[in-house]
């Protein structure tokens, strides 16, 4: 998984300085210090030994660190964002409930404490910390379209399995209203007007449209590209449950129709041929009920739009709308 991140220290997606955000953010000096640190924690917490650190990659408030180590290759991953260290460890759990039943996820590796996720105080800050096992895989290629429908019939077993999987959902955002409130909402207070044609047909589909006859529940959230790793066109991972919500399973497919061609700092707007793909796969499992098909018109527009940049748009997210 590791493989097409570069070696030593690198920003997941942001244009700023490694080192400087490692120090900010962090209190690491240098590359080798948060290193040094994480083996340190590895055998005194998880009572592993770490061999190397290759790869560390800094994403917001989060890092993530690759290590070769006598168990095997493993991912360490913790934020210090303590705002969201409830929500982590309930998606921590999650995860070990999805690999519990079979779902291609990493199951979390348990402390010495006997927990799948600790709090410990790093060099300037409390931070939330993980272990979980490195899965072997490439990032989902979208031009490969059987790679694209195993990965739509997946996100709809992740779906089902999301859907029979007895957790404490009070930490996960749950929308408090109803879809024709939410994009309504959103039309008349957030449209910044990048597409105006797809603005006023967004806004006359949702006057027609019927209420949505299914259920919210967990789901996935951030299905895409970076998050899908894949072998020989199958899926062999399903990554980054942080992001997990309470919501419609034909807005997560929607969403992840918009976004599933992007990759780190590679973001463009997903071909029609391969939202195709994913859809196909997708009802493969689960096909999409009349009401479910009408609304996923709708949500994958609305997606659409908020995908959109801003003015400068150039890798041409309003074009395709």
């Amino acid at each position: 998984m590791a493989t097409e991140m570069p070696l030593g220290l690198s920003m997941l997606w942001e244009s700023v300085e490694p080192e400087a955000a490692l120090e900010e953010r962090f209190g690491f000096n240098s590359f080798g210090a948060a290193t040094h640190w994480v083996s340190a924690v590895l055998e005194q917490i998880w009572g592993l030994t770490a061999l190397e650190c290759s790869r560390m990659a800094i994403s917001d408030q989060n890092a993530i660190v690759w290590v070769a180590s006598d168990r095997g290759g493993l991912v360490v991953k913790w934020s210090r964002a303590t705002e969201r260290f409830a929500k982590l460890e309930a998606s921590t759990r999650l995860l070990s409930a999805l690999a519990g039943q079979g779902a291609p996820v990493p199951l979390p590796v348990t402390s010495l404490n006997g927990l799948d996720r600790e709090t410990l105080e790093g060099p300037s800050c409390a931070v939330s910390f993980t272990v979980l096992p490195e899965l072997t895989g490439d990032w989902l290629d979208v031009q490969d379209h059987a790679a694209v429908r195993s990965a739509g019939a997946c996100l709809a077993e992740i779906h089902r399995t999301l859907g029979a999987t007895h957790v404490d959902g009070s930490v996960f955002s749950s929308r408090s209203t109803g879809l024709k409130e939410r994009i309504g909402g959103w039309l008349e207070n957030f449209d910044r007007g990048f597409a105006p044609e797809a603005t006023r047909r967004l806004a006359d589909f949702l006057s027609r449209a019927h209420d949505l006859d299914d259920q919210p529940q967990l789901v996935h959230n951030d299905f895409r590209a970076a998050n899908i790793l894949t072998r020989n066109s199958r899926i062999t991972g399903v990554l980054d449950f942080d992001d997990v919500v309470i919501d419609h399973r034909v807005s997560d497919l929607a969403k992840a129709c918009v976004y599933l061609g992007t990759l780190f700092t590679d973001w463009r707007p997903t071909p029609i041929a391969v939202r195709q793909s994913l859809r196909a796969g997708y009802e493969s499992v689960r096909p999409l009920s009349r009401s479910e098909t009408e609304w996923f018109e709708i949500l994958e527009l609305w997606h659409g739009l908020m995908a959109i940049p801003g003015e400068n748009d150039t890798a041409g997210w309003a074009s395709g709308l």
